[in-house]
């Protein structure tokens, strides 16, 4: 049976980028501490200028535009598309990243995970669906002001805005009934 918590928004912790250039409201994690050790962890960061990413040597991220006008990477010189909310984009944790918004300030979120120990799937969705999955962990991102969430032979779950519902030591098909605007997380360890 997989065990299920539900993270409240107000309750994350908040704690200074990397590179001290701002800072970021940490989700959740599978281990670790301070910004080293983790296999995978879920954050979101206030970006209020453009400016400089940290590095994550060894890890991917995938980030995503939450609120704002959005922005544009630049990876190792290249430019990205431009990145608009709910648009996820992905790149190596050791890459040299810049950003230029095209507007004000913007909230993201970020996947970051270690490849070499986790595979991830990442995956925005709107409206009613029901999803199946048999990843080890489970994440559900509510990114709309009501998520309703009914997990099988578990009572309903109600997910406010940025709230998190984490299903871990899944061992079989999960059963997903899920309403409104979110994000699916699945890591499995290799």
């Amino acid at each position: 049976m997989s065990q299920l918590q539900l993270l409240r928004a107000q309750d994350y912790p908040r704690m200074p980028w990397k590179n001290g250039g701002g800072f970021t409201e940490e989700i959740t994690r599978d281990a670790g501490e301070g910004l080293e050790g983790f296999g995978w962890r879920l954050s979101i960061a206030d970006i209020e200028e453009s400016g400089g990413f940290s590095t994550f040597a060894g890890y991917q991220r995938i980030i995503t535009v939450l609120q704002g006008d959005g922005m544009r990477l630049l990876v190792d010189g290249q430019a990205s598309r431009p990145l608009l909310p709910f648009d996820a984009f992905a790149f190596k944790g050791e890459s040299q990243v810049s950003c230029k918004l095209l507007g004000g300030p913007i909230r993201d979120f970020n996947l970051i995970y270690a490849p070499q120990r986790y595979r991830a799937r990442l995956q925005w969705l709107d409206g009613t669906h029901r999803l199946y999955s048999s990843a080890s962990t489970v994440l559900l991102f509510a990114a709309s002001g009501q998520v309703e969430v009914t997990v099988a032979g578990q009572e309903v779950q109600q997910l406010g805005m940025y709230d998190c519902l984490r299903l871990e030591d899944n061992e079989e098909l999960l059963a997903l009934d899920v309403q409104g605007r979110f994000c699916l997380i699945e890591l499995m360890p290799r």
